[in-house]
């Protein structure tokens, strides 16, 4: 392999993505939601997050009105299960006073807020902010995390700065977005295609690293029967 269209191309003959639950893979994509998720996901298992979410949804607090008003003791009890809790419910509480003071409404940030400002936020590193800004905002932003960069280790590629990581990632995306459209059999907006990149490699290695083992034979026999 010797870009990241390579990657994406083998991820799609092994049948990635699997789960059907949101075209962009992240559930509740273009909502509210993601930003809760994004900062509930911190540290914890997806299984857990989803938990805590289902306890907010129910007492009526998983909207970005709700949430700025909710007392932190309340918030820090339904999202129990997430870890963390007090310091995730201060957080989500003051994130959600600030997007309303500075963009008044949830559709207006999810047009104008970029990365700087995620940035300036306290609680959000470059994976939050850039999970919101492509599953919650639908920009043409590829997620990078632990997963990619164990993966990408593992097929003989080290990057020394989460940036640095993207920037490859992202460069063979758009310098074969005319394969990529031809891999799809589609029209396909990057902003959609990186979501899903994505969400490709974290299912993958969810299923193929064990420990400090990572597996890549599928990966580069999908890619040789692909050649």
């Amino acid at each position: 392999m010797q870009e990241s269209f390579d990657l994406l191309a083998a991820l799609r003959k092994l049948g990635y993505l699997q789960t059907t639950r949101d075209p962009l893979w992240w559930p509740a994509s273009g909502t509210f939601e993601v930003v809760v998720g994004a900062i509930l996901t911190q540290q914890s298992r997806w299984e857990k997050v989803e938990a805590s979410l289902s306890a907010l949804r129910k007492a009526n607090l998983l909207t970005l009105e709700a949430l700025s008003s909710a007392d932190t003791q309340h918030i820090a009890s339904l999202i129990k299960p997430s870890g963390f809790y007090h310091t995730k419910s201060q957080r989500l509480i003051s994130l959600s006073q600030n997007i309303l003071k500075d963009f008044g409404s949830f559709e207006i940030f999810s047009r104008e807020v970029d990365r700087s400002w995620l940035l300036a936020q306290k609680g959000i590193g470059m994976e939050s902010a850039d999970s919101i800004l492509c599953y919650g905002c639908h920009r043409p932003v590829l997620v990078v995390d632990s997963y990619t960069q164990r993966l990408m280790d593992a097929l003989g590629y080290t990057f020394e700065t989460y940036m640095e990581l993207q920037e490859w990632m992202q460069e063979g995306i758009e310098t074969n977005f005319d394969k990529v459209k031809r891999l799809y059999g589609e029209e396909a907006d990057i902003a959609t295609v990186y979501a899903r990149f994505h969400g490709k490699i974290v299912e993958y290695s969810k299923k193929h690293i064990r420990g400090r083992k990572v597996d890549v034979l599928p990966l580069l026999e999908a890619w040789e029967e692909k050649i």
